[in-house]
């Protein structure tokens, strides 16, 4: 048997004297004496002190092995314990791969503990990190050589995310000043939070506006404050998180029936589309000649506008001719926004 077999048996025991409640802070010699039974039965001597003090500093520290054991000595009770007393080697019974896998999942998730809609998952995250005993600051580290992860930076109305995700989940309204981009006037209105959705890094909350009889949706940064109230309300029959946004892009909702849709790709952008679509209905519907063609069924809205604006000649609107003449208007204003002296 290898030598680091050996080394991982020794590991094993000594986790399990030091969570033995009926024994509690065994001494070196206590380590010694059970890790040589259990390698060599009753009686055998054939481990040194020095090889349990080598062993307990690779669980304290050894990042290969990952515990990051909390082992300290007491000097009151002239013996070894674990600082935080749920703590085990064995409590997760994983290979090396599924551990590193965690270690992985984990360091990211640790990237976001502190978002306001996370916060109130922060202790869990924190167990996650201790029963992988994950040095959080080295991993975090290693990952940013590695990975970057997209960040925003708007995060004015981000503190509002955990009050209103409540609100949604105990059906309270609440009284919202909101500000919008059209005006400097803030206008107050009595909602009821129903959806939080993110889009190209904003918060959007979709809520029902009792006064207007609507279903409106608001973006965070536009928000000035909100009041919590008493008052209890029921999500509207006609309402459906899951259907809102079904037949639209981004933000905009779902009204009515959506229209047919075809737009013409160049071979390159066609790829792109086809590796990550744009709408879930989006449908290959034939290649040409230098171009592959795509079929959504989509509510035209600025967001589809700003998207297919945004392929420039890679582009071309087949159907809808409305469509189609919205596109060449905004084409054709903004040529004029050069043409300018």
């Amino acid at each position: 048997m290898p030598a680091n077999k050996y080394a991982l048996i020794r590991y094993r025991v000594i986790d399990r004297c030091l969570t033995n409640k009926q024994r509690s802070y065994p001494s070196r010699e206590d380590l010694r004496s059970a890790c040589a039974e259990a390698l060599y039965g009753s009686g055998a001597d054939d481990i040194s002190l020095s090889t349990i003090d080598k062993d307990i500093w690779a669980m304290k520290n050894e990042s290969e092995l990952g515990y990051y054991a909390p082992i300290s000595y007491s000097r009151l009770h002239k013996g070894y314990f674990y600082e935080d007393e749920d703590y085990s080697i064995s409590e997760l019974n994983l290979v090396e791969e599924d551990v590193e896998a965690i270690r992985f999942a984990t360091a990211i998730l640790n990237q976001f503990r502190h978002v306001p809609l996370l916060a109130q998952y922060e202790s869990a995250v924190e167990k996650i990190i201790q029963r992988v005993n994950l040095n959080t600051a080295i991993e975090e580290e290693k990952h940013k050589a590695l990975i970057q992860f997209e960040t925003s930076t708007v995060s004015k109305g981000n503190e509002y995310l955990g009050p209103l995700l409540e609100s949604a989940k105990s059906k309270r309204a609440l009284i919202l000043f909101y500000q919008s981009f059209k005006g400097e006037e803030v206008k107050k209105y009595t909602i009821h939070p129903l959806l939080l959705k993110e889009y190209l890094n904003r918060w959007y909350l979709v809520a029902h506006v009792p006064e207007r009889n609507k279903t409106l949706t608001f973006g965070l940064e536009r928000m000035v404050s909100i009041e919590s109230t008493e008052e209890r309300f029921k999500t509207p029959e006609n309402f459906s998180a899951k259907n809102f946004f079904k037949f639209s892009m981004g933000i905009s909702e779902s009204i009515g029936n959506p229209e047919i849709i075809e737009l013409e790709f160049s071979p390159v952008a066609a790829k792109l589309i086809e590796t990550q679509p744009l709408h879930w209905s989006q449908k290959k519907l034939k290649e040409l000649q230098g171009s592959v063609v795509f079929q959504f069924e989509i509510h035209p809205c600025q967001e589809l506008y700003n998207f297919i604006l945004s392929y420039g000649p890679e582009v071309k609107v087949l159907k809808p001719t409305s469509l189609k003449k919205v596109i060449q208007q905004r084409i054709t204003e903004a040529s004029q926004q050069y043409s300018k002296k």
